[in-house]
């Protein structure tokens, strides 16, 4: 059996679902950015979307809704120095991407900034590089709806078998069929096939009239095959086991003090106290507590952190980015000292670097901007039961809830879902009601122990950004940070 090419397969997908249907082919996309092409630019894109998302979700033991809804479009956008001229579409038809061209290049003489909804010169072709991360697979169609009821009925079923306690459980599992074409001014053309799933539990417990809730979930660029009993009986032994230890929990101390983090999803500190400081615009703009600090010490020695869009099946990993680069490993940290930043087109351009494959926006409405997608930290050498043990008086959380950063200081605050109260080493009782308030930088220069434990979270992160989301993935070791703020109720 001869297969072809996995760039020139998922160009084929997306010409015959979003060109073809509508009369489109490479000569007309290449009009289009011709005609944007007649004044002077930097750069121009197409960005051909469409997807097909489908969730169900069970309460009280019943499936309560169901969703299914189907988006396609186009992007188009040029690029003349900082300044972006972009107009979408929802109709793939040629006379709506040639109006959309014609209005971006006269946006775009007029030297203007905007984004507009439209209604309805040969350059040589190059295709993006070659990769599969994951496998073009439609992900609704793995399992059949009688299934995906069963899938949430088991999880019900399981939790309130896992203990008497239980009262209420909330399931939810989602899927999305997302395909993408990029056609870039010079002559690229690159496209992407983008799975991608999510089971997710809530579970809340009572105990003598006080209720409390826990909540687990996962997911990644696969089928929903995925969810096996297995993984299933994992998701729900967090979400009770959580549940069950905030019913448990007491106060939380208030103070500067020890903090330890656990692996895994409290990452997501990491990815918000730092890892937005080191996307590029705010870089190029001299707005982040990290500009113009390439090559100098910002975090302890030990301290690597990554981003890396290259990791099999990960929610956050891309073929290529929603500009047509492919994806990267980046180094943003290594061993303390600060290596660079994330990189869309446009910023790589203003700052003379080579773009990280970066470039990520919510859909063919919205402009790409530089975006994470894995961000993470190395492990160390140390145990966590070493680290944990470390602590004379001090916090260790294992999960997170929300939180939020300023990326111009850097100062950030988080709220744990689920943390311990430690004293001679020893975990002494679950503490509720724990914020932990900081400064990214700062607190990077605070890590004295690393463990040896690095987890990347189970599939569930959303990242927002100037009103935009997209999938990302978020990992790190047990970490131990000296001297953090940590507010409490007590």
């Amino acid at each position: 059996m001869i297969s072809r090419e996995p760039t020139l397969e998922r160009l084929a997908i997306a010409q015959q679902l979003m060109l073809a249907p509508f009369g489109l082919d490479d000569a007309v996309l290449a009009r289009a950015l011709g005609t944007i092409a007649e004044h002077r630019i930097d750069d121009a894109d197409l960005y051909f979307q469409t997807t097909r998302h489908e969730g169900w979700s069970l309460e009280e033991g019943i499936v309560k809704s169901g969703s299914f809804s189907i988006d396609q479009g186009v992007g188009v956008r040029a690029v003349a120095g900082e300044k972006t001229a972009f107009a979408y579409s929802d109709d793939l038809g040629v006379e709506s991407l040639m109006d959309a061209a014609r209005t971006v290049r006269t946006i775009a003489a007029a030297g203007q900034s905007r984004r507009v909804k439209v209604g309805t010169g040969a350059v040589p072709r190059k295709v993006a590089a070659s990769r599969t991360l994951y496998a073009p697979t439609d992900p609704i169609a793995t399992l059949d709806s009688a299934q995906k009821v069963a899938l949430l009925e088991k999880v019900e079923q399981l939790a309130r078998a896992k203990d008497p306690r239980v009262v209420q459980v909330m399931a939810g599992v989602a899927a999305e069929y997302d395909v993408v074409l990029v056609a870039r001014a010079d002559g690229t053309r690159a496209a992407d096939v983008r799975p991608l799933v999510r089971l997710s539990v809530t579970v809340i417990a009572e105990q003598d009239g006080r209720r409390e809730m826990g909540t687990s979930g996962g997911g990644g660029r696969f089928g929903l095959g995925y969810f096996q009993d297995d993984v299933v009986r994992r998701y729900v032994d967090e979400a009770v086991g959580a549940a069950l230890t905030n019913l448990e929990s007491r106060p939380a101390p208030a103070g500067e003090m020890t903090v330890v983090l656990g692996p895994g999803w409290p990452g997501v500190l990491l990815h918000e106290a730092v890892g937005h400081g080191l996307e590029g615009d705010f870089n190029r703009k001299g707005s982040s507590a990290f500009s113009g600090r390439v090559g100098q010490r910002v975090a302890a020695k030990g301290v690597t952190v990554l981003d890396d869009g290259t990791i099999a099946d990960r929610r956050g990993s891309l073929n290529v980015d929603d500009e047509g680069h492919a994806t990267q490993r980046t180094v943003l940290i290594e061993d303390g000292i600060l290596k660079g930043y994330l990189q869309d087109s446009l910023n790589a351009r203003l700052m003379r670097v080579k773009p990280t494959g970066n470039g990520r926006r919510e859909s063919y409405a919205h402009v790409p901007m530089p975006r994470m997608t894995n961000t993470y930290m190395l492990a160390g050498d140390r145990s966590p039961d070493e680290i944990v043990a470390s602590i004379k008086r001090g916090l260790y959380a294992t999960n997170f809830g929300g939180g939020q950063v300023d990326i111009t200081s850097g100062k950030f605050v988080f709220s744990a879902s689920e943390a311990f109260w430690v004293e001679n080493g020893r975990v002494q009782y679950p503490v509720k009601g724990a914020t932990l308030i900081g400064n990214g930088p700062d607190a990077l220069t605070r890590v004295s122990m690393i463990g040896r434990d690095m987890r990347l979270d189970s599939g569930v992160g959303v990242c927002g950004k100037e009103g935009q989301s997209v999938p990302v993935g978020v990992g790190q070791p047990t970490l131990r940070i000296d001297r953090l703020t940590v507010g409490g109720t007590a």
